[in-house]
């Protein structure tokens, strides 16, 4: 290598900037934007319904009720349902402008239990149909104000949910500041055992764990299709159907997703594609899921071997994030780039893979262009009940709910640390004292809005 390749790299070195710079650069950015106001709701004209409505407008139309339903039972659930309402509000308000990668839907049930490729349960980020780039306080703020929702919806005591809420926001300022002042390296292998943590917790939170791992771990993709098929045509599999919930779709779909099948393949891991080679698809079926989602197009596969062993994949629908639509965050350029060529399937993959700290192998996606109108309708296709579980945030007790509050906070924070401003946000939290105050009564607010919405909702909805 020549003189002027040597000084070339020596540039690109010199131009990293250190982790106390960084720590340096998010303490000044307090002088103009200081931590207080994370706390600001700011009164604005508001068109809740006018969103969710618009999002309906997209989704399968009989399935509109059904989600309305499933949105009216509870302020929790409807709060779980409206991260593009979030992001609206969001929008309007004062932010810090440090932009990581988020998951955008960071509320206490979108995390969870599901099995490494190693085969051991890991506790990590499980939704990621939002996910895109935005300031690190939105999906803090998402994430402590389900926390104060869900507290109300159990009826816990309000010195129960401050606390929980508080420590969620110290321990992410706590497991941000431990991540960024190791390597980029290190914290890209950190990853949350769920077995390990029974060690470290309250007899209370460990049965709520033990509990918690026990349903995980039956639910494999042999027992869904147990559950979920029986066999026809001699000793080929079919979907049981389980109206509205779960139904055959026509063989026009079908024929589509045979014909698309190949190019989901091509953007799985080599590895898959020579284990799928030795499968064949046997059956199709549409599948309703979550509360949020019930209305965009999700189908089950069924793949079956010539000895009957099967496989379920689920193909799940990906519209824009509502983080760009209604948040209005603009991504970055080489992210706005890879959505524009591959889809917002393949969006949802990729952020998956950055924030998840191991994802499933069977991770792709496909994009089918036979929507009515000339459209291009972007999917994202893996497994199907990998040892996929969570915990009932209702049936925890005080002490659990504290703890999961906090592991829910970790887990956060260890996504947000693969980003490049990680170390910037860290300096700007600090010990997350004032901000944790701050994003508190930021979030008791939010909660009475939320709770408003929702009582137009179903008065708007008539359910």
């Amino acid at each position: 290598m020549g003189t002027e390749g040597r000084e070339s790299l020596r540039a690109e070195w010199l131009a990293l900037e250190p982790v106390k710079a960084q720590f340096a650069r998010g303490e000044r950015l307090r002088e103009r934007l200081p931590r207080r106001m994370l706390a600001e709701l700011p009164a604005a004209v508001r068109d809740p319904m006018g969103i969710l409505d618009r999002q309906d407008a997209s989704r399968v139309r009989d399935l509109v009720p059904l989600r309305a339903a499933r949105m009216a039972e509870s302020p929790f659930t409807f709060y779980r349902g409206t991260a593009a309402l979030m992001a609206a509000d969001l929008s309007r308000g004062p932010g810090t402008d440090l932009v990581v990668g988020s998951c955008g839907d960071a509320h206490v049930s979108n995390f969870g239990l599901y099995a490494s490729p190693q085969r051991t349960l890991v506790f990590d980020l499980n939704d990621f149909d939002e996910a895109a780039w935005a300031p690190w306080e939105w999906d803090v703020k998402r994430l402590v104000a389900s926390i104060v929702v869900a507290g109300q919806a159990t009826s816990r005591d309000e010195a129960v949910i401050r606390d929980a809420a508080l420590s969620a926001v110290r321990t992410y300022a706590r497991s941000l500041r431990a991540g960024v002042t190791r390597s980029p390296l290190d914290r890209y292998y950190d990853h949350f055992d769920a077995r390990a943590a029974e060690e470290a917790v309250d007899g209370t939170t460990a049965a709520a764990l033990r509990a918690a791992i026990k349903d995980a771990t039956k639910r494999t993709g042999a027992r869904a299709a147990r559950r979920l098929t029986e066999r026809r045509d001699g000793d080929r599999l079919g979907f049981v159907e389980t109206p509205p919930t779960m139904t055959h779709v026509s063989a026009q779909l079908v024929a589509g997703v045979q014909e698309v099948y190949d190019d989901y393949l091509r953007t799985a891991n080599v590895d898959i594609r020579l284990l799928l080679s030795q499968y064949a698809i046997v059956d199709v079926v549409r599948r309703v899921v979550g509360v949020g989602s019930v209305g965009t197009r999700c189908y089950l596969i069924a793949l079956q071997d010539a000895d009957g062993h099967v496989v379920l994949l689920q193909a799940k629908e990906a519209g824009r994030s509502v983080l760009a639509e209604h948040g209005l965050v603009g991504q970055p350029r080489a992210a706005q780039r890879y959505i524009d060529a591959f889809g917002d399937g393949a969006r949802v993959v990729a952020m998956q893979r950055v924030l998840q700290a191991v994802s499933d192998p069977f991770l792709g996606h496909v994009n089918d262009d036979r929507a009515p109108g000339g459209g291009i309708r972007s999917y994202y296709v893996r497994q199907f009940h990998d040892m996929k579980g969570g915990f009932e945030v209702d049936a925890l007790e005080d002490s659990a709910f504290r703890w999961y509050a906090e592991a829910c906070a970790a887990t956060l924070a260890r996504a947000h640390g693969q980003s490049p401003l990680a170390a910037t946000v860290s300096g700007y939290v600090g010990s997350g004292r004032a901000a944790g105050e701050a994003i508190l009564e930021w979030a008791y607010a939010y909660a009475d809005l939320s709770r408003a919405d929702w009582e137009l909702f179903r008065a708007h909805r008539g359910v």
